[in-house]
């Protein structure tokens, strides 16, 4: 590989929020520790992102700042290029962080006591937003069959015709599951949206993160009616491992339900603008990031395969939920039949293993784990032999 993809460098003083947490929990070395939780990668970032953006803070008065010309244009190119989908720097907003887009959305969109329809389990500060806001969460339970996941759309259509529900946050490709669902079902989803009036808040921020066999349609690309009655949450932040310059692209095509956001922006956050540096990493990424992507998702896949090879053969007992899209392989350990809580207590203490638990992606995530793959190989093959010996010793 012409990239490196072996190297993992501790970030236990540098204010990464995993290491940390990591370094506070565990009374061992923090070397001895694998990463495997919060999603971002414990890979080197692109050096054409890192020697260029040394390059611009070399000539850069840090001044007050736009976002650049060249900076939009990056966006529309990387989604026509990638996804088809052609899109107008007009309908480029900024925010810091996709979370902050969608507690946006529900809080210029919705009024206290509207429903918020989420299919689950899903990412748990989807669950805040709606919470914290005073709203009321209309769960979809998804459909496990044994290693994917499926839509009620029985279900889902009786929670979105519930007068009360008014937005849908629809996450895609489906963290923790990994789902990317296809154009049939997000066109039935946004059909039955669009008949009971409920608006779409659509994050996408792991679109690029697609296995083989899979492809990524954008939700506002299908149809015109959706494309007017949805906003979508992109960031380079998943894809170049860029989350700590907090700058994401929201993509909203009506100018009305632009022009609200923007004012609610306005109120809430008084600067709708995100830093500078953000905006040229993020351009810099889009612009000559490509092979470096390339060689990041194969290693996404390598480690994907060496985990099913090893529980198929290992460790039977473990379910491996097919990954679809994103970095993040859903584990069900539901068989050895241990509480959640007192799961992820054994895989810290006694394994030195740091997943997500399952159980705060939802009730529905009772008994999983979620693995952050994108790490080098070698500390997959590491943690596979620690997962072996803690199951084992059962």
């Amino acid at each position: 590989m012409k990239y490196n993809f072996t190297d993992c460098t501790p970030r236990n003083d540098v204010g990464s929020g995993k290491w940390n947490e990591m370094k506070n929990y565990t009374i061992h070395k923090p070397e001895e520790v694998i990463p495997f939780s919060v999603a971002d990668m414990e890979f080197q970032i692109a050096p054409e992102i890192r020697d260029g953006l040394k390059t611009y803070i070399d000539t850069y008065v840090p001044g007050y700042a736009n976002p650049t010309k060249t900076y939009f244009e990056s966006v529309c190119r990387w989604q026509k290029d990638h996804h088809g989908w052609e899109i107008q720097p007009d309908w480029i907003m900024s925010t810091p962080g996709v979370v902050n887009a969608f507690h946006n959305a529900v809080q210029f969109l919705t009024e206290p006591g509207d429903g918020i329809l989420l299919l689950t389990p899903t990412y748990y500060p989807m669950y805040n937003a709606v919470t914290a806001n005073g709203r009321i969460i209309m769960g979809s339970s998804l459909t496990l069959k044994t290693d994917h996941y499926e839509i009620d759309f029985e279900d889902f259509e009786r929670n979105a015709a519930d007068p009360h529900t008014k937005l849908f946050i629809l996450c895609n490709p489906q963290n923790p599951t990994s789902r990317v669902f296809t154009r049939e079902e997000l066109e039935r989803m946004g059909d039955i949206c669009m008949k009971h009036h409920v608006f779409v808040c659509s994050d996408e921020i792991h679109g690029d993160l697609i296995m083989p066999g899979h492809v990524h349609i954008p939700f506002a690309s299908i149809k015109q009616e959706f494309a007017d009655h949805s906003m979508t949450c992109t960031a380079a932040s998943k894809t170049f491992n860029l989350a700590g310059f907090q700058t994401s692209a929201i993509i909203i095509k009506d100018p009305e339900i632009r022009a609200a956001f923007l004012k609610h922006q306005k109120t809430t956050e008084i600067n709708p603008k995100c830093n500078i540096l953000g905006y040229e990493a993020t351009r810099l990424a889009y612009t000559f990031g490509e092979e470096w992507y390339q060689e990041m998702l194969s290693v996404i896949e390598t480690n994907y395969k060496l985990i099913t090879d090893f529980c198929r053969k290992e460790l039977p007992k473990i379910q491996i939920i097919n990954l679809e899209g994103t970095y993040l392989l859903w584990m069900d350990f539901r068989k050895y039949g241990i509480e959640g809580k007192e799961l992820a207590e054994l895989l810290k203490s006694k394994a030195n293993l740091f997943f997500d638990d399952g159980y705060i992606f939802g009730s529905e995530g009772e008994g999983f784990e979620r693995w952050n793959l994108a790490a080098p190989t070698r500390l997959v093959e590491a943690g596979l032999k620690r997962l072996k010996d803690t199951m084992e010793s059962l």
